[in-house]
């Protein structure tokens, strides 16, 4: 589409406009930082995420269960698993990303230990079969070595939307809490919430 067609047709100029809008239109691409805080629906995103696993575990490290611990054990460092994160939201939510940014957090902080999960444990296991009939003594992993997690993370991701016209507010709420794995006593909660005003826009020239 061309001024000229649009001239040839006598078509309206707001019509034109918008053809030639919609015929000229391309994807902007634009590179960003990782880092850098985005927010372009309101829906949960990469940055919640991050933001919610750092400062949650931030939180439970710095909480007394694990001076508690060390205390009990020698100065033993505990061995940490992170379980089910269960999502209870009305949206969509990768909720693997943050487990994987709840897991880079407690390795990362040097203060505690940490298993794999149970397909990971899995995987390793099978591995550790094979070797068991094909590998050389000298190289094998027997089984049987593993190390047991002495407190399991598990916890829920839900939402509560408020909507009026073209405003809606966004409520996240996650909710963490670690268990006694010999005992099953829970020895630390967490709570992290999130709230986003969305205001659609109106339609525009």
């Amino acid at each position: 589409m061309n001024k000229q067609l649009c001239k040839y047709l006598a078509l309206p100029t707001l019509t034109c406009m918008l053809l030639l809008a919609g015929c000229s239109s391309m994807p902007k691409v634009e590179r960003i930082s990782p880092n850098q805080v985005t927010d372009i629906s309101g829906y949960w995103n990469d940055t919640d995420a991050n933001l919610t696993a750092q400062q949650m575990i931030s939180q439970m490290l710095g909480d007394p269960w694990l001076a508690n611990f060390e205390a009990q054990h020698n100065g033993n460092q505990p061995t940490v698993i992170v379980g089910q994160i269960n999502n209870l939201s009305s949206e969509h939510i990768n909720v693997q990303t943050f487990v994987d940014d709840m897991q880079r957090e407690l390795i990362n902080s040097n203060k505690v230990q940490f298993v794999a999960s149970a397909n990971q444990r899995t995987e390793v296991r099978g591995e550790r079969q094979d070797q068991d009939l094909n590998a050389t003594a000298a190289t094998r992993s027997p089984m049987g070595q593993e190390t047991g997690a002495n407190f399991m993370m598990q916890g829920t991701i839900n939402t509560i939307i408020d909507a009026a016209g073209d405003t809606s507010v966004k409520y996240y709420q996650v909710d963490l809490r670690l268990i006694n794995m010999r005992d099953n006593v829970i020895v630390w909660v967490g709570q992290k919430k999130i709230k986003k005003i969305v205001t659609k826009p109106g339609f525009r020239f």
